[in-house]
């Protein structure tokens, strides 16, 4: 604790030396004018990625709240592949990379789960089982600003409990002149392609028109982007890390995978705003993306420690060889025998459509201003995902088997290198085949794959309607806003399964080893494409084929899950529904106490929520039937925002207090209630480790609450120069946890053979629990460096740095009992980002490096479920340079070269709390983008 407690006041301590240097800056600066400078007030146009900071800093300091922003640096020319890497440069914020891009992102230390997204001010859907949205889906492009508050106000009805994105786009009344833009990059990555038919070069385009008519009353923007966007990713993701007999931890499996995926992105962006009087107003948006991920996920799988169960036929147990280096309990040098890797050729494809429509009508009489407001939310995505499996021969005595060495190598490297003997890139020694018995009896006949789709349909109407009146008699009362805004929201789940298998299979005697029809097969040679490389971990090549082809031409059959497992009845399908109506009411302040200035707001949201889910339960005798569960409350969430502009106008102090809300994951709200049974514990009468199991989700979970404060401290020195220091306080009143209840199985049929030495097992489902705290303080600071010096005329810094602790734990998150002593989801001690620009006659430069601490993330795991996993700090550094042609034929065009994680930082996670058992290792390499854009 008290290294940590250095460690903030040697952070914070660099913020204040600068305030202290900079108040005394401009002194100097201005003390000595530089020669040839005369008199006269001379235009100076500033643009560029100064500009977009300017404009950001304005925002921030006119703001009720305590917000931060970007901005643009012009018309479709925000730099970022997702405007969460954008986001992750400003305070407190933090991104995840999934796949290589940055997709969600974290928020005073909490996950996605906590804060909320809106488009123009309408709360939005998401293509996940969850509430967050993926950022990766809208394009920088077209996205003109985004503010993200960190205190509620009553009027904002869409709010969440660590705080609120608002992305924005262009208004074109707003923006007062016709223009088109157009850019274009072409991009690739500095990983070559690992897979044979992928792509490592991509581009991207956008366009944008902006135009006013009818005397400026009438508004029209029009924005599309369009992106292919290859990544190439080498990933391992070690199965665990069982205990020898000595002690110590061994790997227990690997599995080894070259990734290569194909991201396309349409978005479309448009605005109609009509003002025909200065009485009325009224605008229509409308924002549709479409996506298309194309994957191809190619490697081996080794059963290692966790492959010695005993001998399978003839073929003896993997077993680790005599002569293995320990260090700390880990072993972290030696060779397996026996070892029947499980070859994999999978592919997978995601395509989403996400739409959002809103309209709004404003209109004024005197005092009084009403204003109407529509919108709609839809998200609709489809994920597929086939998996492949060879080897050398089936589960049994067929096949030969390899001797794999191990080393540890490290977090910043693969985790492992790998030695083998066999040539996994031979197609006469590979055969398609179930090398592990992965179908364990489940069905009759051998698993030579696996096939997955699961579905997310998401829709949410709003409607919304306030009046205001202004007072400009009263004292202190400026106006007062009452209204209410209702949303209907449905989100719906389906994940149908089927088993893979050899057509052959159906006809094939019963293989007397594994007990099922089953037998190996060539891989023919029209479905071969080449080889995959997983040199890069010491595997060699292997065998590059497409399972689409063998599905399609009939040589895999497909096996409905649920005809043999009874927690696939249903194929997980369930809907989430509620209904939210908030009535508030606020005042906004503005006034003086003495020589301050004091303004901000007061309100009250007053907001019933129904909630239900229908899903399917288990009833008895492996049946499952519907229910449809839900429940109904009403809760009351006060807030205030205060802002004192001090006697200098260049210093203010906000204060904020409010009570915040954020309801349930929509996952953990479902009604589905499932079970399952370990024919390898059949024997184990201890209902702890024994073989009934049960998960589900609680319709009738209730919110998180927490009541807050904020304080901020900001000091504006120039247009592009600023201070500030924030600390917050939120006091959860609740949490959410995953509970395991004892429940009596009895009358459930196992459908295994085996009898089960209990009948009783835990049932695992989210409740809600006692609550706990987050705190924190935040230091930004950005300066125009000609201030210091004159001779760095051009030059800048802009950086924040974030410190946060917390008691919360993953427990509440979901990640079970065994680990309640893990962060929550999404939580870093430490966030800290910096940019250093120059700026000067055309040209610009910058450098930006973000950082954060160690934390818990959250990936997509085996059946495409949450998985959550301990990732080792990271630090992304990204660089660009531009030249802006300002005068001649070439007016408005520009030319930019983009390098996009320079240092080639990996995703690294780890088991058991030590940095030395690699869990997942994911390299992506560095992206390097060459483009141009037009304005006229």
């Amino acid at each position: 604790m008290r290294n940590s407690k250095i460690a903030l006041a040697t952070r914070l301590a660099v913020g204040v030396s600068a305030v202290t240097l900079l108040m005394h800056g401009p002194a100097f600066a201005q003390s000595a004018p530089a020669a040839g400078v005369n008199d006269d007030m001379q235009e100076i146009v500033v643009s560029g990625f100064r500009h977009s900071l300017e404009s950001a800093i304005e925002v921030k300091r006119d703001a009720a709240q305590i917000v931060e922003a970007i901005s643009a640096e012009d018309i479709g020319k925000l730099p970022d592949n997702s405007i969460a890497e954008s986001l992750a440069r400003l305070p407190g914020l933090a991104a995840q990379r999934v796949d290589g891009r940055a997709q969600v992102i974290s928020l005073r230390g909490l996950g996605p789960d906590f804060t909320l997204t809106t488009l123009n001010g309408r709360e939005q859907v998401s293509t996940g089982n969850n509430r967050s949205v993926e950022y990766d889906l809208y394009p920088s492009e077209i996205i003109s600003s985004a503010l993200v508050y960190k205190t509620p106000q009553a009027g904002f009805t869409a709010q969440g409990l660590a705080g609120t994105v608002d992305l924005q786009t262009v208004r074109p009344l707003d923006y007062g002149k016709q223009v088109m833009a157009a850019s274009a990059r072409a991009e690739m990555t500095s990983i070559g392609k690992l897979n044979p038919d992928s792509e490592d070069k991509g581009y991207r385009a956008s366009a944008t028109y902006i135009d006013q008519f009818a005397h400026d009353t009438l508004g029209v923007s029009l924005s599309i982007a369009h992106l292919n966007s290859p990544t190439q990713q080498e990933t391992s993701r070690v199965w665990g890390y069982p205990q020898l007999s000595n002690g110590n931890y061994v790997i227990g499996g690997d599995e080894v995978r070259a990734n290569s995926e194909e991201f396309n992105r349409t978005g479309i962006m448009s605005t109609v705003q009509y003002k025909p009087t200065d009485n009325f107003t009224t605008s229509l948006d409308f924002f549709y993306t479409h996506y298309q991920d194309y994957q191809w996920q190619r490697g081996i799988e080794m059963p290692l420690q966790w492959g010695n169960g005993g001998v399978v036929g003839s073929q003896p147990a993997v077993a680790l060889l005599p002569g293995y280096t320990a260090q700390n309990g880990v072993v972290t040098n030696g060779a397996f025998s026996g070892v029947k890797g499980v070859g994999r050729s999978d592919v997978g494809s995601t395509q989403s459509d996400l739409y959002s429509i809103g309209w709004n009508g404003q209109y004024t009489k005197g005092d009084w201003v009403g204003t109407l407001d529509f919108g709609y939310s839809m998200a609709d995505r489809q994920t597929t995902r086939l998996e492949s499996y060879y080897g050398t021969g089936s589960s049994g005595s067929t096949g030969a088997t390899d001797t794999i060495g191990f080393t540890n190598v490290g977090t910043n490297q693969s985790g492992y290198q790998f030695t083998h003997n066999l040539n996994y890139a031979d197609p006469n020694l590979m055969k398609l085949t179930d090398p592990n018995n992965w179908n364990g009896g489940t069905t009759p006949y051998a698993q030579n794959g696996y096939l997955n789709k699961p579905r997310v349909h998401d829709d949410l109407y709003s409607l919304k309607g306030d009046l205001k009146k202004d007072f400009h008699e009263v004292s202190f009362l400026k106006d007062i806003d009452v209204g209410v805004n209702y949303t209907e929201r449905n989100k719906e789940y389906f994940q149908p399964e089927w088993y893979v298998t050899l057509t052959s299979n159906l006809t094939a005697a019963v293989d007397p080893i594994t007990g099922v029809k089953g037998a190996s097969a060539a891989i023919p040679s029209w479905a071969m494409v080449g080889s995959t490389d997983l040199s890069w971990i010491g595997l060699g090549n292997t065998v590059a084929y497409n399972p689409v082809e063998l599905l399609s031409r009939g040589v895999y059959t497909l096996i409905p899950c649920a005809q043999y497992r009874a927690n696939c009845t249903g194929d997980s399908h369930y809907t989430v529904d509620e209904k939210v109506t908030t009535g508030f009411i606020k005042a906004d302040l503005d006034g003086n106490i003495g020589a301050v200035k004091v303004s901000g707001n007061v309100g009250l949201q007053l907001v019933h929520t129904d909630q239900s889910s229908t899903g399917i339960a288990i009833a008895a005798a492996n049946k499952y039937q519907d229910r449809t569960l839900g429940l109904g409350y009403t809760d009351i969430l006060p807030s205030m925002n205060l802002a004192f502009v001090l006697p200098n106008p260049d210093h203010q102090i906000r204060l904020g207090a409010a009570r915040e809300m954020m309801r349930a994951r929509m996952d953990q709200m479902q009604a589905n209630l499932s079970y399952a049974f370990d024919a390898s514990k059949a024997g184990v009468s201890n209902p702890n480790n024994g073989p009934w199991s049960g998960t589900g989700g609680n319709p009738y979970l209730k919110p998180w609450y927490a009541d807050a404060v904020d304080l901020s401290y900001e000091y504006y020195f120039n247009k592009a120069g600023y201070l500030s220091l924030a600390a917050f306080y939120k006091h959860l009143e609740n949490n959410i946890y995953n509970k395991s209840t004892l429940t009596d199985f009895s009358g459930i049929n196992s459908n295994s053979s085996a009898t089960p030495a209990t009948n009783f097992g835990y049932v695992t489902v989210p409740v809600n629990g006692n609550g706990g705290m987050i705190e924190g303080v935040e230091a930004a600071l950005a300066v125009p460096l000609d201030m210091v010096w004159s001779k760095l005329e051009g030059f800048g810094i802009n950086g924040a740095a974030g410190w946060t602790q917390t008691d919360l734990q993953a427990g509440s998150q979901g990640v079970g009992s065994g680990n309640s002593t893990l962060p929550v989801a999404g939580y870093s001690k430490w966030t800290e980002q910096g940019t250093l620009y120059y700026e000067n006659g055309g040209f610009g430069a910058r450098v930006s490096v973000t950082h954060r601490s160690g934390y818990l993330s959250e990936l997509t795991g085996f059946g495409q479920g949450r998985e959550f996993d301990l990732a080792v700090p990271e630090t992304l550094v990204d660089a660009q340079i531009s030249y802006d042609f300002t005068e001649g034929a070439l007016k408005g065009l520009s030319i930019v070269l983009q390098g996009q994680n320079l240092t080639d930082e990996p995703v690294v996670t780890y088991y058991n709390g030590d940095t030395t058992q690699n869990w997942r290792y994911e390299k992506y390499g560095t992206r390097y983008l060459l483009g141009a854009s037009y304005k006229y």
